[in-house]
């Protein structure tokens, strides 16, 4: 399989930048599409020229390292998939792939294909912590959570970070990251305590990041690689609601 890539190149963030072209030979369909580009930079590096820049981690859709937005799709055609588990058998022979970093504010350039998602981790780190003791494993039957709100919470829980959703939001919203996020811990009794202050202290903390708003797009839930739906930003809304009335 031959193709023609136009990968986005950026030394910096400070940096302007451009779409270079590439032809690369040798792709079979069982290649993923890291590994598509591990080719491309063997090449690269074989003829003395800078390879591309591009995160991983896992390989295995786990970490949400490999933020790619391909053909104009974050992660690239396939539903439910990240970069690192999408393989070349999704496209055809001889087609013209285009390959871009993610487009927020927020995650500015780093080199390339490489983005600063730390963000991200802000927003975690201002949700704070459960003041309910996991040190050790409990017994099952110490908290009695019921199979529909363990199984809404697990679902939540899967949310890998990776950033999509605000990649595909035409507004940059990091809503269904920080929904999910919420809902996690919020669903479940461990999480009861701080679950007010928890949603007032995440979404200050995303706004000062200088992502959006969500204005109920649906794009995020289309291109999450975990299938997360936007029943989650409802839910933080009102938690959200319900944090303010409770403090008056």
């Amino acid at each position: 399989m031959n193709l023609l890539l136009h990968i986005w190149r950026q030394a910096s963030n400070e940096a302007s930048g451009d779409f270079e072209s590439f032809q690369v030979g040798g792709v079979t369909g069982d290649m993923s599409f890291m590994e598509m580009l591990d080719v491309l930079n063997e090449d690269l590096i074989t003829r003395n020229q800078e390879p591309v820049a591009f995160d991983y981690d896992c390989r295995e859709g786990i970490c949400g390292a490999c933020s790619l937005v391909i053909n104009g799709i974050p992660h690239g055609p396939q539903q439910a998939t990240a970069t690192c588990q999408l393989y070349m058998r999704e496209f055809r022979d001889g087609e013209v792939i285009w390959v871009e970093p993610w487009r927020v504010g927020a995650f500015p350039v780093v080199r390339d294909l490489v983005v600063d998602r730390s963000a991200y981790d802000r927003i975690l780190q201002a949700g704070g912590f459960v003041s309910v003791r996991t040190g050790s494993a409990p017994d099952g039957n110490t908290l009695l959570v019921s199979r529909e709100l363990a199984e809404r919470a697990f679902t939540s829980a899967t949310c890998i970070g990776c950033g999509a959703c605000a990649a595909a939001c035409p507004n940059a919203s990091a809503s269904l990251f920080v929904a999910a996020k919420i809902s996690h811990l919020g669903l479940l009794p461990q999480g009861q305590v701080e679950r007010n202050a928890r949603v007032r202290m995440m979404l200050a903390q995303m706004d000062a990041e200088g992502f959006g708003y969500c204005s109920n797009h649906r794009e995020c839930e289309a291109v999450c690689p975990k299938e997360i739906d936007i029943g989650r930003i409802a839910r933080m809304n009102r938690d959200l609601y319900r944090s303010f009335v409770s403090r008056t």
